[in-house]
């Protein structure tokens, strides 16, 4: 067991370098992971001082990860102070002017109002520490929201990723390992995309599923048991109901169900993530023709019921 300490340390630097860099080049960042790892190894590198403070202050943000608890304003801002040192005025504090969303040189998403901004980071908050949403699917509701309100002046798109990390690490603790953000940007276009998609229909419910499957990429690509996520008793009933190709609704409806989100949250999204239902028009998510079927690893766990 010993020997596979040093292995294990090496992979989790490995992937936190994948990590950053990932999350830092969606904001335009240009360093390499071998430019990441010569800062990280306290060497000399040649280029643009602001790109290099980035990286300085993410390692740091994500070396204090485990420190900080998901629901707490103060850590939040503390983290946004760490994140952003140097690089604003004000670090660390709710932005007091308004700020929108540019996609070249047309604004895609207003922010609220600043004044708004202290309510509905705290409520966000406050939901989070008492939701019984799943970890998976309460981490990428906060995500979207913390997107949406846009809480500080600059920085809101690496503090969300790595609020989005947090919040899962609570919930296990080898998600450190896994490099979300790196696969997340190989989708960029896909992730302000679903974003965008979000916000028009006024739910989280495009953004939720994107980053479900983001995240089951990434823990595919570990492909270690241990970080396996759990199947709840919810999905297991859903699995049982299925036979052939079926719509949401039909599903819905013989499991008893009648609010949408809470089928959607509880049974549809976690199943999907974990690979044991699929699309069948996978290209066209909120296709009025989109049904469900069992995969052969859903098939698997109705067998294992047994």
């Amino acid at each position: 067991m010993l020997d596979d300490v040093p292995d294990n340390l090496r992979l989790r630097r490995s992937n936190r370098i994948r990590t950053i860099q990932g999350s830092l080049a969606i904001e335009g960042n240009t360093l390499t992971e071998g430019q990441i790892t010569a800062i990280l190894d306290g060497k000399r590198v040649l280029a643009p001082p602001r790109e290099i403070q980035e990286v300085r202050n993410a390692i740091k943000a994500y070396e204090e990860l485990t420190k900080w608890k998901p629901y707490s304003k103060d850590d939040l801002l503390s983290a946004h102070s760490l994140l952003m040192s140097a690089l604003l005025d004000r670090p660390g504090t709710f932005r007091t002017g308004g700020v929108g969303v540019m996609a070249g040189k047309t604004v895609v998403h207003m922010a609220p109002p600043a004044d708004r901004v202290q309510y509905l980071m705290v409520s966000l908050l406050n939901w989070l520490k008492t939701t019984d949403q799943h970890p998976l699917i309460a981490s990428s509701i906060f995500h979207y929201e913390f997107e949406f309100i846009h809480p500080f002046e600059d920085g809101n798109g690496r503090m969300g990723r790595l609020w989005q990390t947090l919040i899962l690490n609570r919930w296990n603790p080898f998600f450190p390992t896994i490099p979300v953000e790196s696969i997340v940007y190989e989708h960029q276009a896909e992730y302000y995309a679903a974003l965008n998609k979000s916000t028009a229909n006024a739910e989280s419910s495009v953004f939720v599923e994107f980053m479900l499957k983001m995240v089951l990429g990434a823990v595919e690509a570990r492909s270690t048991p241990e970080v396996a996520p759990e199947v709840t008793p919810e999905v297991k009933k859903m699995l049982s109901i299925i036979n052939g190709e079926m719509a949401r609704k039909q599903i819905q409806e013989i499991l008893g169900l009648k609010d949408e989100k809470h089928f959607r949250e509880h049974y549809q999204q976690p199943a999907v993530f974990l690979g044991l239902i699929e699309m069948t028009i996978p290209d066209k998510p909120n296709s009025r023709l989109q049904k469900y079927r069992i995969t052969p690893k859903g098939v698997a766990v109705i067998k294992d019921r047994k």
